[in-house]
C-alpha cells in the first residue's frame, strides 16, 4: 500500500502566484489602455459664429464623415452657447444618437435657409433612440440639453450664419 504525501515547495508556489499576478496585471493595463484610447473626444474642430435671434453660438463644425461620426462622444462638458454644427454632404432626413455621449444634448434640424425643422432632446449614451430630421436637411445643430427650448427656439425659429 502507499501513500500519496503531496510535497509542498513554498518557493515554487510563491513563484507561480507571482507569475499569475504579473500577467493579471499585464491584462488589466491592455485592456485600460486599449478602453482609454478609444474614449477620447476628438480635438476641438475649426468654428463658426452662429446666431439665435439675440443669442450667439459658437459651434464646432462636423464636416466630413470622421469627425460627424465622433461629434460630441465623450465630452464632459460644452461652454456656455457652445456647440457642433453638423454640415452633410447629402440633403436627407438625417438621424442622430448618443453613442458614448456623455452630457445630454438637444439637436436643431436645420433647412437650407437656416429655419429650424425640428428640435430633439437626446439623453446620456442612449444607444438605441434614434433622433431624426422630419424632412430632408443638410445641417443638424447640438447644443446642451435644454438651450433652444430655454431661449424660445423652435421649429420655424432661424438660425443665422450657417455656412454654404
Amino acid at each position: 500500500m502507499s501513500l500519496y504525501v503531496p510535497v509542498t515547495d513554498t518557493r515554487a508556489r510563491a513563484r507561480a502566484r507571482a507569475r499569475t499576478a504579473r500577467r493579471a496585471l499585464l491584462a488589466l493595463a491592455t485592456a485600460l489602455a486599449l478602453t482609454s484610447a478609444g474614449a477620447q473626444p476628438q480635438p476641438a474642430l475649426p468654428t463658426v459664429k452662429l446666431t439665435a435671434g439675440v443669442h450667439l453660438i459658437t459651434a464646432e463644425v462636423a464636416r466630413d464623415d470622421a469627425s460627424r461620426m465622433r461629434g460630441l462622444m465623450f465630452r464632459t462638458s460644452l461652454p456656455p452657447n457652445g456647440g457642433m454644427l453638423f454640415i452633410f454632404d447629402q440633403k436627407t432626413t438625417h438621424c442622430m444618437w448618443m453613442r458614448n455621449t456623455l452630457i445630454p444634448l438637444a439637436v436643431a434640424f436645420i433647412a437650407d435657409d437656416g429655419v429650424i425643422v425640428n428640435v430633439e432632446e437626446m439623453q446620456p449614451r442612449d444607444e438605441t433612440t434614434r433622433h431624426c430630421a422630419r424632412e430632408p436637411v443638410r445641417y443638424a445643430l447640438e447644443m446642451t440639453q435644454g438651450w433652444f427650448a430655454q431661449r424660445g427656439l423652435k421649429a420655424g425659429s432661424r438660425i443665422g450664419g450657417i455656412p454654404r
